[in-house]
């Protein structure tokens, strides 16, 4: 029993030592992989920021190109309106000659 006594410590600080190196070894290895990230992240923002111009440009012909389309939109519906208008006048004139 007092052999327990004497080996038990030494086990458990064994194993507190090992489990201590591991630890520092796992921390180690995890700041190395979080600075890696880091840089990517960065690398990544700068990508992104570089073609901020590019969706500037395309957002900028899309809302000329939606602009010209509603332009064309209205000028047909106008026509379109114009046309319907003199039939509907002509009918009821026509009608209101009939009554007379």
């Amino acid at each position: 029993m007092e052999l327990l006594y004497d080996v038990m410590p030494l086990v458990l600080y064994f194993l507190g030592a090992v489990l201590l190196f591991v630890v520092i070894i796992l921390v180690t290895k995890l700041i190395a992989t979080i600075e890696k990230t880091n840089i990517l992240l960065d690398d990544l923002e700068a990508k992104s920021q570089s073609l901020n111009g590019l969706f500037e440009a395309i957002d900028s012909v899309s809302q000329t190109i939606s602009s010209a389309n509603m332009r064309v939109v209205t000028t047909v519906t106008n026509i379109v309106s114009k046309l319907f208008r003199k039939k509907k006048k002509k009918k009821i004139s026509k009608e209101n000659d009939d009554y007379e």
